[in-house]
C-alpha cells in the first residue's frame, strides 16, 4: 500500500475530513489533498504532524519503504530522497511475486539503503573539490 493510501485509510478510519486532519496536524489542506493524491511526500516533521494527528506510528504511517526514503532525505537531503525513491520503485518490481517473507523484504531494501550510502560516500572521493557541496 502506497504512503497516499495508507494516510487516506487512517484518516477515514479515524471519521475526519482533511480539513479537520488540517487542524489537528497544522497542514494546510492543500497539502493534505497533494499527500493523499500521490502528488507530494511529507518530509519528516511532517510525517510526525500528520501520524501524531491520527494517533499512529511515524514507520505505520509511512510504511518501511517511506522509511527509507525519509531517512535518505535527512541523511542526504532532496537528491538522496529521490534517488532511494526511484531505487525503491525499481526494487517493488523484483518483489511483485511475492517470494520473499515480508522481514527479509525489507533487510533486503535497508541492506540496499545503506549500501546506496556507503557508495556515495566512497564516490566522493573522487569528485573534484569544485564540485562537491
Amino acid at each position: 500500500m502506497k504512503f497516499c493510501e495508507r494516510l487516506k485509510d487512517y484518516r477515514e478510519k479515524k471519521n475526519i475530513t482533511q480539513a479537520e486532519l488540517s487542524k489537528l496536524s497544522g497542514i494546510s489542506v492543500r497539502m493534505i489533498q497533494k499527500y493523499e493524491a500521490g502528488i507530494a511526500r511529507p518530509r519528516w516533521e511532517a510525517s510526525e504532524k500528520l501520524a501524531n494527528a491520527l494517533e499512529v506510528s511515524v514507520s505505520d504511517l509511512l510504511g518501511q519503504s517511506g522509511m527509507l526514503i525519509a531517512d535518505a532525505h535527512e541523511q542526504g537531503g532532496a537528491k538522496a530522497a529521490r534517488e532511494v525513491k526511484a531505487l525503491v520503485d525499481e526494487l517493488v518490481g523484483v518483489f511483485a511475486g511475492g517470494e520473499l517473507p515480508q522481514e527479509e523484504r525489507e533487510a533486503y531494501m535497508a541492506a540496499l539503503t545503506k549500501a546506496y550510502f556507503e557508495s556515495s560516500a566512497e564516490n566522493k572521493k573522487y569528485t573534484p573539490k569544485k564540485h562537491r557541496k
